[in-house]
């Protein structure tokens, strides 16, 4: 039942630029200055939202952690009190990868990792993998994007799954182009902020390239048979990522990683690891930096935070504007 949850945690950029059609990020590259206060007007309509956001500080210089979600739906503000604030605040805008050019540059960018990543090279069949119900299901689902049956049916299973979660998040009306980092971007731009980032896309895509294929098999087989349940699951992840509950956070995205120590050291642990080390190197540098890195990343034993702990460096949750 857990194994399945993996293809939700993989609600990366891979997910989010498999979900925002490219006309409607280009519609967003060519939108008038004004939609700026349109969209303002409209967020001021919204039910209010509060994610969570922690802080590093020294003496001059603060980084903040915004856990983000990749996909969202936008029917709620979250971009306003702390989170405003400390964005306001802040020179430079950290994500996990460079997301220059918004989701529809990243859909360029990932089509020769799918190509060198994605594709089978044995040329098994997908469908082969598969019993008629999950081929149905497969089918089904992926007809959603357009896409006809067997037109996945040479990939490699762990990109069929990630597909997958597109699907589920695309249903929920969830797109990359209204998720966190997409926003934040749109504001960086708006205010020529300089932007970095702590990893790549085709480091991103080799983590789930690197499992093992009957990982990979498993999960798909069970994102199949537990595709009504996905829906569930992404809707609590979003519950509980809109009311800023970073150990229900950590319950929901964490779980399925429970049984699988050596995933959870590639998706969580070593870069967690890593990006303590960069907001540590980071610190040695004046400015205040916003860095957006996905929520689940913020929570539990494996999380930035506590890496930091063990560099002797503290991190505080920014509390709530609101009452």
């Amino acid at each position: 039942m857990k194994r399945f949850r993996l293809t939700l945690l993989g609600l990366t950029a891979l997910s989010a630029a498999a979900c925002s059609p490219r006309d409607e990020a280009a519609n967003n590259a060519a939108a008038p200055a004004n939609v700026t206060a349109a969209n303002n007007v409209q967020a001021a309509n919204l039910p209010d939202a509060d994610p969570a956001m922690w802080v590093v500080r020294d003496e001059d210089t603060t980084i903040y952690l915004f856990g983000t979600f990749h996909l969202l739906d936008g029917k709620a503000d979250w971009f306003n009190d702390e989170i405003r604030v400390a964005f306001d605040e802040a020179q430079e805008l950290v994500t996990e990868i460079n997301m220059t050019g918004g989701q529809q540059q990243m859909a360029i960018d990932m089509q020769p990792l799918i190509m060198r990543y994605a594709m089978d090279g044995q040329r098994r069949k997908i469908s082969d993998l598969l019993n008629a119900e999950q081929n149905r299901v497969l089918n089904e689902a992926l007809a959603t994007l357009g896409a006809p049956p067997g037109t996945f049916d040479m990939f490699e299973p762990w990109f069929v799954s990630m597909t997958l979660s597109a699907v589920v998040a695309q249903r929920l009306g969830m797109t990359g182009d209204h998720g966190a980092e997409s926003v934040l971007l749109r504001a960086a731009e708006a205010r020529n902020m300089t932007l970095g980032a702590v990893e790549t896309l085709e480091s991103q895509i080799r983590i789930f390239d690197g499992m093992p294929r009957e990982a990979q098999i498993a999960q798909l087989k069970e994102s199949l048979d537990q595709l009504d349940e996905m829906n569930v699951i992404l809707q609590r992840m979003l519950a509980v990522w809109y009311a800023g509950d970073a150990e229900g956070m950590e319950r929901v995205m964490n779980e399925g990683l429970s049984q699988n120590p050596a995933l959870r050291r590639a998706l969580l642990e070593n870069r967690n690891r890593a990006w303590a080390e960069w907001i540590d190197e980071r610190l040695d540098r004046p400015g205040v930096v916003f860095m957006a890195v996905g929520a689940g990343h913020l929570t539990g034993a494996d999380s930035v935070q506590s890496f930091l702990r063990q560099r002797n460096i503290a991190s505080e949750r920014v509390p709530n504007l609101t009452p």
